[in-house]
């Protein structure tokens, strides 16, 4: 059976309060996983109260016991890649191996205007996004110290310790629908695609189009793993046609869905949705 997991905006009113009882609720329920964007504002006004991503997934890490979770994507124009490496080996140990690491080259003007970060043209985000995956592989999975010297992060003989507790640390998610620059560095780095918003048949042929680009990177197909997050507008009286939407992106590839949640409060409305989603047949 295909995996179901939940998504929540961060910045979008997640308070602690409201953080314990949907993960709580996400776990008890029987979903595959919990993740979070990583945003300090929305791109509009008005701000509301937003969680910090690392602290949030510590928390989870310590008080659930079965989801996978992460970041749904830790932007590294904003994230620096090296303390993100480490933080992202501390939270699969704390889990015992249930973290995820979703990266993604950033995208809102707003937040990083507002706090400060440097944004940049596309050319320079997924320059600097191409730096940080080689530098976080780097950290993760090789034994020796790694030196590295980029234009926009450096390392001379740098080594996490203590090493991940899995074997190469958590796994590497890359989101996003870009042809020609996300899915040709999914090939290269990453252990999970994640597909934003795409319909089945756009999923379909990305997913191909990645078999493709694995194969040049001397990898396997099987090699990456496919999910798809997808907005969730339910109404419990739609439950066949919930069920047949997953059964068509489970035909076309996909392994998880990731259905995004916005009424951080409606705990009602999810356990609705799990009985329609959770029994596919």
């Amino acid at each position: 059976m295909t995996a179901i997991s939940i998504q929540v905006e961060g910045q979008n009113g997640l308070t602690w309060a409201r953080w314990i009882a949907l993960a709580t609720e996400v776990e008890a329920l029987g979903f595959a996983g919990l993740f979070r964007s990583d945003h300090f504002t929305n791109a509009h006004e008005p701000d509301l109260d937003s969680l910090e991503m690392v602290v949030s997934l510590a928390w989870l890490a310590a008080n659930t016991r079965r989801i996978h979770f992460g970041p749904l994507v830790a932007p590294l124009s904003v994230r620096d890649s090296r303390m993100l490496a480490r933080q992202a080996a501390a939270l699969d140990d704390l889990s015992g191996g249930r973290f995820i690491l979703g990266l993604g080259a950033g995208w809102q003007e707003r937040e990083h205007t507002t706090f400060g970060y440097d944004l940049g043209d596309i050319p320079t985000r997924m320059a600097r996004f191409a730096e940080g995956l080689e530098l976080i592989t780097r950290l993760l999975r090789d034994e020796e110290p790694v030196t590295f010297d980029g234009e926009y992060f450096q390392t001379r003989g740098a080594r996490l310790l203590p090493r991940p507790e899995r074997p190469g640390g958590p796994p590497l998610l890359i989101g996003g629908n870009g042809a020609k620059r996300t899915l040709p560095l999914a090939a290269r780095y990453a252990d999970i695609w994640n597909a934003v918003y795409v319909p089945v048949e756009n999923f379909r042929a990305l997913s191909t189009q990645l078999d493709e680009l694995l194969r040049a990177e001397g990898r396997k197909p099987e090699d990456v793993q496919r999910t798809v997050m997808l907005p969730l507008f339910f109404d419990p009286r739609d439950e066949d046609e919930v069920r047949r939407q997953i059964a068509a992106y489970r035909e076309a590839g996909a392994d998880e869905f990731i259905f995004q949640w916005l009424a951080l409060d409606d705990l009602e409305g999810l356990r609705a949705f799990a009985r329609a989603a959770l029994t596919q047949g």
